[in-house]
């Protein structure tokens, strides 16, 4: 194979994508930094001499008894809030694959393979370090193989690394393919009772929903009704709530109908501009508040913790087994294609993202309430070990990434060059590069 024709992997994709991909990790970056402030703020608060007050704001009930709604705070934040962030996921994802450059199956087929692995090695890890544990343990199986997209766009704002538009489509993509990956064994794996006549019912404003969004109609007092009469219905059904976040996601329309402008954007990316700051900006670090407040105990507590192989399989899944999958799929894909990693690059850049791709929380959290349900000190592990998984992959992760940062300084100026002053950077204007 001529170098002219070579098949490469992680090239830097059209400019209308990669601009696209830049505006929305700049909205992430803002939750980011937004969900760190609220887990460390009930991380505080839950080690005070005010910690009970934490636990009864959290332990709050509220909502009508009649309609099977009276929750606590905390279930209101992890089964209502995340289902307007798992809806976001479920427009950014149909947008990707429908106008995005991941239309294209051979570009798309290595992030939905890389995050595959990333959840395939994870689950293995914490497996074999809890099989033969103690009874419930390996329910906990799924809890690492998370990717928490907004927490690792804030790690990349605070480190200050110029990460190439390559490489952050790359781990947007992965994220997002996790996320649908982690609410289908959510709804697999995790739901523990079914009621068929109330999922069968839900069909009926999922399917009103779809026809609307269909056929164009936007106003939110039909849509938001009919939105949270599909999240009730699924919410009584058994299966998780937040799952009616993706399918509604899903049904709204990408490309724009016959007769309107091309260049408009399309209703799903409408909704997405204006539903993520909501997700990004309050749901999500409202149900890290909620989540994240654990009560350490001091050191005894702290090694009590560490010594639970819970906890050991929940950070061995993060840090080892994201690192592990994501980067050996991406390599096994490349050498099994018989592509080359675009010369740009380097595969330490892939280890760093992989080990961003270990900052596992806002699902790892909620997939831990899931699984441990009502076992407090079970739950309380969870967290910490999701707490320092995540650390300990951002650390990570950081020096990896700032020892290759004048590279990507480099990199930054090449794709932001516009010499012909017509604001497309000139390296989006050269014939692309077979991929």
């Amino acid at each position: 194979m001529t170098p002219a024709t070579r098949r490469t992997v992680l090239t830097r994709g059209s400019w209308p994508e990669s601009r696209r991909i830049a505006s929305i990790l700049r909205r992430e970056t803002v939750g980011g930094v937004l969900l760190m402030v609220a887990a460390v703020t009930a991380l505080v608060w839950a080690n005070t001499p005010w910690a009970d007050a934490y636990q009864t704001l959290r332990d709050f009930h509220l909502g009508p008894s009649a309609l099977h709604l009276n929750l606590t705070l905390s279930e209101w934040a992890a089964d209502g809030l995340l289902a307007i962030f798992f809806f976001v996921v479920g427009l950014e994802l149909k947008r990707e694959f429908v106008a995005g450059d991941l239309r294209d199956p051979r570009r798309a087929a290595l992030p939905v393979v890389a995050a595959v692995g990333g959840m395939a090695a994870p689950a293995v890890i914490y497996v074999l370090v809890n099989r033969g544990g103690t009874a419930g343990a390996l329910d906990g199986w799924a809890i690492p193989t998370a990717t928490d997209i907004a927490f690792a766009l804030a790690v990349l704002a605070v480190i200050n690394t110029h990460l190439p538009a390559a490489l952050r489509t790359f781990l947007l993509t992965l994220a997002v393919v996790d996320d649908l990956l982690a609410v289908t064994v959510i709804a697999v794996f995790y739901t523990s009772r079914l009621d068929l006549p109330f999922l069968a019912l839900a069909v009926v404003p999922i399917g009103l929903f779809a026809l609307a969004v269909q056929r164009r109609i936007s106003s939110p007092w039909l849509l938001v009704p009919l939105a949270l009469i599909a999240w009730w219905l699924v919410h009584l059904s058994g299966v998780h709530a937040t799952v009616a976040g993706v399918l509604l996601g899903f049904t709204v329309p990408v490309l724009a109908a016959r007769g309107e402008d091309r260049d408009e954007h399309g209703l799903a990316e409408r909704f997405e501009h204006r539903i993520r700051p909501l997700s990004a900006g309050f749901a999500v670090p409202v149900f890290a508040f909620f989540a994240a407040g654990v009560t350490i105990g001091g050191l005894n507590g702290l090694d009590d913790s560490l010594g639970d192989r819970v906890t050991i399989g929940i950070i061995a899944g993060l840090v080892a087994g994201k690192l592990i999958g994501i980067t050996a799929t991406t390599y096994l894909t490349a050498k099994l294609t018989r592509a080359e990693l675009d010369s740009e690059l380097s595969w330490i850049d892939v280890a760093g993202v992989a080990l961003l791709g270990g900052i596992g929380f806002t699902v790892s959290l909620l997939v831990g309430e899931l699984a441990f349900a009502g076992d407090h000190l079970r739950g309380d592990h969870v967290r910490i070990g999701v707490l320092f998984g995540t650390v300990t992959a951002a650390i990570l992760a950081t020096i990896v990434l700032r020892a290759r940062n004048r590279v990507y300084r480099a990199l930054a100026d090449i794709e932001t060059r516009d010499d012909d002053g017509d604001g497309i950077p000139d390296v989006y204007q050269r014939p692309p590069s077979s991929s």
